[in-house]
């Protein structure tokens, strides 16, 4: 694929053509070297239509250095390693943002940290393995291609990859499946359009906000994910978020945008029941985790909490306010799911088995009423803050 640069090349016409030609030719040389160097003042600010690239690619998605890819910012430290290096190398190899790789690998799998099933052998209850979750089988189809491991020499109709030279194709090994995630992203024109691409690789709103969240934090320089546009065509349960990621949250103290910031630090990981953290959690178990986060300390379960927290009208509902329902499991009088309120009819939920931890509304969805928890924490005194989100750990 061709990236395309958002870079306008202009011409100067002569208005002579062979009438003092040296003299000319010294203006010439000086108008050529002013256009230039301020084409290349202008080359951060028009590239900024998709901020993910800044050089173009052949046409295998190919490049030869690290020109387009950008630079680490302090968060890529943390990720492992050995992934950093495929990520980077990977993204060089296949004109992908390495961030964008990154930041799935981190939602998926926490870089190969988490224990999850499927993530270092088998599969998952939807039929992907490996590091970047890659289906092999059952709901997911097989889009790697072949058995999980097979001979690189195996000619496959997936993505399958033998990215380390070993002779083997494995989903299991970071650097074959990373160099799969690249050859799918592809195909899904993350050149063009990466929110879409990132919706094709896991079609929930929800997911894309996780991976662009990352992969900003990963980004050094100029390179950012405040162009990423959402699909405008979801039509997946809960997919309520607005175009351009998640949004920042007005908080009324800075307790609450640290439990604001800690759960939307958790978009897009799997929902556990009973899972407090870190690499799963159920829905109390996020509210709860969330404001420990934040020094303030709640029940465990959606009943207890709906018990034992002050309570408030829905036409005084504040941002890091707890919404409650019924749920699969409960009743009005003693609810059987809760949400964290980030304002603007939307809560931060871990919902059900299935579903990832996701930003979604609570509005006509039956909610039974709202608690206050910070209301009469000590901890919560401080002035308002911004809660912007940046995922990272499990719902």
């Amino acid at each position: 694929m061709t990236n395309r640069l958002l870079v306008r090349y202009e011409t100067q016409q002569s208005t002579t053509r062979e009438q003092r030609a040296p003299r000319i030719l010294v203006f010439g040389i000086i108008g050529l070297a002013a256009i230039v160097g301020l084409g290349l003042l202008a080359v951060p600010i028009l590239i900024g239509a998709n901020a993910f690239f800044a050089a173009s690619a052949g046409c295998s998605g190919q490049q030869t250095g690290m020109v387009g890819q950008p630079a680490g910012g302090a968060r890529a430290k943390g990720i492992p390693a050995s992934f950093l290096y495929w990520y980077k190398r990977v993204g060089q190899q296949y004109g992908v943002p390495w961030t964008i790789l990154a930041g799935i690998g981190t939602v998926e799998s926490d870089n190969g940290q988490t224990t999850l099933p499927g993530v270092r052998s088998g599969q998952n209850g939807f039929g992907a393995a490996g590091p970047m979750q890659i289906g092999i089988e059952g709901a997911s189809g097989n889009t790697w291609g072949g058995a999980p491991i097979h001979p690189a020499s195996q000619v496959v109709s997936g993505v399958a990859t033998d990215e380390d030279g070993d002779g083997v194709a494995n989903v299991y090994d970071p650097a074959d499946a990373i160099a799969g995630a690249a050859r799918y992203l592809l195909e899904f024109g993350v050149q063009t359009d990466p929110a879409a691409a990132i919706f094709a690789y896991n079609h929930l709103q929800s997911y894309v906000q996780s991976v662009l969240m990352y992969a900003g934090q990963y980004a050094g320089g100029n390179f950012a994910v405040a162009s990423a546009q959402m699909p405008s065509d979801s039509s997946a349960a809960g997919c309520t978020q607005a175009a351009g990621g998640v949004p920042a949250v007005q908080a009324p103290t800075q307790a609450v945008a640290t439990a604001i910031s800690f759960a939307e630090q958790q978009l897009g990981k799997p929902y556990l029941w009973g899972g407090t953290g870190p690499d799963a959690f159920d829905c109390s178990g996020l509210v709860m985790m969330a404001y420990r986060a934040a020094g303030i300390g709640i029940a465990r379960t959606s009943q207890q909490q709906w018990a034992t927290e002050q309570r408030v009208p829905a036409s005084q509902v504040q941002p890091g306010d707890l919404v409650f329902f019924a749920g699969a499991d409960g009743t009005v009088t003693d609810p059987g799911h809760v949400g964290l309120v980030i304002g603007n009819g939307k809560m931060v939920e871990a919902y059900a088995t299935g579903f990832p931890i996701r930003i979604s509304s609570y509005l006509n969805k039956g909610a039974i009423g709202f608690t206050q928890p910070w209301a009469s924490a000590s901890a919560a005194a401080g002035p308002a803050a911004s809660a912007s989100a940046s995922p990272s750990a499990s719902g």
